[in-house]
Formats: C-alpha cells, sequence, structure tokens
C-alpha cells in the first residue's frame, strides 16, 4: 500500500472500528489516504462518481445497516468498473456462510477483527505487507 499514493477505501459504520483502522494505519505509517463510508449503498455512489478517486484496496465490514457488506459484494462484483479492485473482509461475523459467500463472491482475503488492540495492528500490518509488494493491474 505503501508503493502507491492510491486511497484505501474503508467501507464501516462502527465508530470505534473506524477509529481503530485509523490508529492502525497510522502507526503503521501507511501513507494512502482513507476514503471512508459508512454502508454499501455509500460505497457504490463514492466509487460510481466519476470526480472520485478509485481506491486500490476496499476494507469492508459486513455487519452495516443500509446495505451490508455481502449486498454490496453482489453488487460491486458484477461491475465491470468495480470488480478488479480487491476487498477484504474485516468482520466480527464467526459465521461459516458469510465466509463462504465472501469468497464466492471474489474477496481478496476475509479476516476477523481481533478484540485486543495490538493482535488488530498485527493484522493490518500484515494486510499492508501483502497489497505493498502485490502487483495490481492498472
Amino acid at each position: 500500500m505503501k508503493v502507491t499514493c492510491k486511497s484505501i477505501m474503508l467501507v464501516e459504520d462502527d465508530q470505534v472500528d473506524t477509529m481503530t483502522v485509523r490508529r492502525a494505519l497510522k502507526e503503521l505509517h501507511v501513507t494512502n489516504p482513507l476514503q471512508h463510508v459508512e454502508n454499501g449503498e455509500e460505497a457504490l455512489s463514492f466509487l460510481r462518481n466519476p470526480a472520485n478517486p478509485q481506491p486500490c484496496l476496499i476494507l469492508l465490514d459486513l455487519n452495516m445497516p443500509i446495505m451490508g457488506g455481502i449486498e454490496f459484494l453482489q453488487i460491486a462484483k458484477k461491475d465491470e468498473a468495480l470488480k478488479s479492485i480487491p476487498v477484504v473482509v474485516l468482520t466480527t461475523s464467526e459465521e461459516q456462510e458469510d465466509k463462504v459467500e465472501s469468497f464466492q463472491l471474489g474477496v481478496a482475503g476475509y479476516m476477523r477483527k481481533p478484540v485486543d488492540y495490538p493482535h488488530f495492528v498485527e493484522m493490518i500490518r500484515a494486510i499492508d505487507a501483502y497489497w505493498t509488494i502485490s502487483e495490481l493491474p492498472q
């Protein structure tokens, strides 16, 4: 993520989780701008607006009001302009069905949010390390 200056989109309705992600990214010196929206509907609206920059990565919560993560994936992964953006699910869901459906819909990763902050930072570090070396299509 540090290699490019492309933004990261966080789709998360919980303010504490949003602050935790921001804090972890700052602690890890990830300089990508963070675009934050609170549900799948807002994410689609942002992503479909040509005036907005396309993110290099979407961090997606599953359990949100209005439009949850699974519904967002069902729409975004059928959209030619959006389907190639990598999506990593960050969720508290322990439902096997959510995991199966997320991968069937083409997520790049599925991670349960750790309860304690040090483990959360390590999870974000792993995501950062992977996407820093991963080559994405232009």
